[in-house]
């Protein structure tokens, strides 16, 4: 059955050989220094089939600093106590929002965006 699996990644693969994906970063808190000049955001055109790691890597934003990721308004983290996933293939179009630790704000009792 894995056999399977690999030889449908490879034809996959082969369909998007040369072609490009553009999908919107946008940072926030501690992450928004890696995209300087562009208030935290930045459009980004990949090879088809980049995944998160692609990004983080092209911005040079080390994994280690992301505590989470949404793709169009989704979390791509299983759980809270979960590392994001790294794995996530992006698409066209997407939106990537990509934070650092999140300030908490006592007064009101949730993080603050």
């Amino acid at each position: 059955m894995d056999n399977t699996i690999d030889v449908e990644s490879k034809l996959a693969q082969h369909n998007v050989e040369g072609v490009n994906v553009t999908v919107e970063v946008r940072a926030f808190n501690s992450l928004t220094r890696f995209t300087p000049g562009s208030a935290g955001r930045q459009s980004l055109t990949l090879p088809a089939g980049s995944r998160i790691e692609d990004i983080l890597g092209r911005l040079r934003i080390p994994s280690s600093q992301v505590y989470m990721v949404w793709v169009n308004g989704r979390d791509v983290t299983a759980s809270l106590h979960d590392s994001v996933n790294l794995e996530r293939v992006v698409d066209d179009g997407d939106v990537v929002a990509l934070s650092g630790p999140v300030p908490y704000s006592w007064g009101f009792g949730s993080p603050v965006l």
